[in-house]
């Protein structure tokens, strides 16, 4: 019983406004075999990619270094409709899917934090079934949203029976 594995993943993602034209996204990865980050600068209004870093902190295989040449190609990409089909064709060929989804992560966090102000602005329904309601139409309008935070995550009765199509987020 003494050799059963164990493995754990904490990941987390932030934005920050660095001045009134730019916004850094970052996404932090570490796990049982690995630590890794991916950070991307974005201009505001137009949320271009200007700039695209990653590292390997703690690598368990020598070529993941190599897998961030790729995620460079993103650079002069704006975030809105469509930006995880492109992220998926300018990474192709890259050999761990991590550092493309990390990336994903970092652009789903910019288009959150505009998001979150409609959230905070949204009706607050005493009833919570009402409140339900609300949040599922807004995922419904959406779908981006689904599987972004915790309370659109699955499972959660907010987005029960929702079952987005992979080209739909």
């Amino acid at each position: 019983m003494y050799n059963i594995l164990e493995f754990t993943r904490n990941r987390s993602t932030s934005v920050e406004q660095t001045d009134d034209k730019t916004l850094r996204s970052y996404c932090h990865l570490n796990d049982t075999i690995m630590e890794a980050y991916v950070e991307i600068a974005v201009t505001i209004p137009d949320l271009e990619i200007i700039s695209v870093q990653g590292d390997v902190l703690r690598p368990h295989k020598k070529e993941f270094k190599e897998s961030f040449e790729f995620l460079k190609r993103v650079i002069g990409t704006r975030i809105g409709p469509g930006i995880l089909k492109i992220v998926n064709g300018l990474t192709e060929g890259i050999r761990h899917k991590q550092f493309a989804f990390m990336l994903e992560e970092c652009c789903h966090a910019v288009i959150l934090l505009f998001t979150k102000e409609d959230l905070l602005s949204s009706p607050r329904p005493d009833d919570e079934e009402e409140s339900i309601i609300y949040h599922r139409q807004m995922v419904l309008d959406n779908i981006r949203l689904y599987n972004r935070c915790a309370a659109f995550a699955p499972g959660s009765r907010i987005v029960e029976g929702i079952i987005p199509k992979d080209k739909d987020i």
